[in-house]
C-alpha cells in the first residue's frame, strides 16, 4: 500500500511539474529538467545488479533521448525562428511530454526480460546481507564520482555546442570530397620508408569527446593515424574544424587542443613499404569518392555506405586493409582506447606522448 500511495504521488508531482512547465518553463529549465532525469535513470541503472552490456546500452539510449528532448527544445519551442502564436502552447506541451520519453524506455526494460536490471522487491530486501549492502555502497560511492564528472561533461555548453554542429552531419550520404590535397599526398609519399605507421589516441577535450567519454568512461576518446613520426601526416574522420566538412580530414596538432588538459599517445606499429602504399592508395580512393562522419554509428554500431565512418573505425579498417590488425572486432565498434588496450600480442610500441598545455 505504501509503495501504491509513493507512486500515485510521484505521478501526481511528474503531472504537475509538465503543467508548470507548459506554462511557466523556459529554455533553461526544460534542459536542466532533461538533464536531471537522465541522471536519476543513469544512476539507477549503475547502482542496481545486472548484466554490463545491457546497463550500457540502456544508458546510451537514455542519452539519445537526451539528446532528442534538447533538439526538440532548441528547434521547436525556443528557437527565435518559432512564432509565438496560439500553437506555441501545444509546442511546449510536447516539449513537456518528452519527459515522459526515457521513463517508457525504462518501462519497457523493466517489464520485459530485462526486468533483473532493478531493484529487488520488499520481500527480497528484507534479506539483503552485509556484503551485498557494502557493494552496493561500493556501487553507490563509483556511480556518485561517475556521475559528477559526467555533469560537468553533459553541461549546457557541450550540449548546445554538439546539437549546433549537428546540422553539418549527414550519417547517410557523401558530403566530404577531396579535402586531403595533393600536397599531403606528396608528403605521405616520402613518409613510406619509414618502416612504421603511427597510431595517435588522444583527448582534446572537444565538447563531443566529453560527452562520448560519459559512455565510454575512458579519458582518451578519438583516434587518428599517420604515416610519419612527427605527425606531419596525420589524418582521422572528424568534424572538420568548421573548415572542412565532417569525415575524412587530416589533423594538425593544434586542432587536438580544446582544452588545458588535452594529450596525445604515439604508438607505432611496424608496417612494410608496400603496406603503408596499400593504406595510402585507400586513403586516395575514399578521398576521391567521399566520406562522411558517421554519427550514428557512435550508438548504432553499423555504417549505411562503406566510407561512412567514425575515428577508430576508420583506423582499425584501414589497419584491416593492409593486414595489420592486431585483435578482432567488428569495426564499428571499436573504440579508441581498444587500438591499446587490446593489444594482446604487445604488436605495438609506445613512442611518446605529447601534453598540450
Amino acid at each position: 500500500m505504501c509503495l501504491n500511495k509513493y507512486f500515485a504521488f510521484m505521478n501526481s508531482l511528474l503531472f504537475i511539474l509538465m503543467i508548470g512547465l507548459v506554462f511557466f518553463g523556459n529554455e533553461t529549465l526544460y534542459v536542466l529538467i532533461y538533464i536531471s532525469t537522465f541522471v536519476f535513470l543513469t544512476i539507477r541503472v549503475m547502482i542496481t545488479p545486472g548484466e554490463g552490456r545491457i546497463k550500457k546500452y540502456l544508458i546510451i539510449t537514455y542519452a539519445a533521448v537526451l539528446i532528442l528532448q534538447i533538439v526538440l527544445a532548441e528547434t521547436s519551442i525556443f528557437s527565435e525562428n518559432v512564432p509565438k502564436d496560439p500553437t506555441h502552447v501545444i509546442r511546449r506541451f510536447f516539449g513537456a511530454a518528452a519527459l515522459l520519453l526515457p521513463m517508457l524506455v525504462s518501462r519497457y526494460v523493466s517489464v520485459g526480460k530485462y526486468a533483473r536490471l532493478y531493484l529487488p522487491s520488499v520481500g527480497e530486501a528484507a534479506i539483503i546481507g552485509f556484503s551485498e549492502l557494502r557493494d552496493s555502497a561500493r556501487a553507490i560511492g563509483r556511480a556518485a564520482v561517475a556521475l559528477d564528472q559526467a555533469g560537468k561533461n553533459l553541461s549546457p555548453e557541450n550540449l548546445k555546442a554538439v546539437i549546433a554542429d549537428l546540422p553539418r552531419h549527414d550519417s547517410f550520404n557523401y558530403i566530404n570530397n577531396g579535402s586531403l590535397t595533393p600536397e599531403y599526398f606528396a608528403k605521405a609519399a616520402e613518409s613510406l620508408s619509414d618502416p612504421n605507421i603511427y597510431i595517435v589516441i588522444s583527448r582534446t577535450g572537444s565538447a563531443a569527446s566529453e560527452i562520448i567519454s560519459v559512455f565510454t568512461q575512458k579519458l582518451y576518446n578519438h583516434a587518428s593515424i599517420s604515416f610519419d613520426r612527427d605527425l606531419q601526416t596525420v589524418i582521422s574522420y572528424n568534424g572538420g574544424e568548421r573548415l572542412y566538412p565532417p569525415g575524412l580530414n587530416m589533423e594538425m596538432i593544434e586542432f587536438f587542443k580544446k582544452k588545458p588538459d588535452a594529450g596525445i599517445l604515439i604508438y607505432s606499429l611496424p608496417c612494410p613499404r608496400e603496406k603503408k602504399e596499400l593504406i595510402l592508395n585507400k586513403v586516395d580512393e575514399i578521398n576521391k569518392e567521399g566520406s562522411a562522419y558517421n554519427m550514428l554509428g557512435l550508438v548504432l554500431k553499423r555504417s549505411y555506405r562503406p566510407n561512412i565512418m567514425f575515428c577508430s573505425q576508420f583506423v582499425y579498417r584501414m589497419l584491416d586493409a593492409a593486414g595489420l590488425s592486431y585483435f578482432e572486432k567488428a569495426d564499428g565498434k571499436v573504440s579508441p582506447t581498444d587500438l591499446i588496450e587490446l593489444d594482446y600480442y604487445k604488436k605495438l610500441r609506445f613512442e611518446r606522448e605529447i601534453r598540450l598545455r
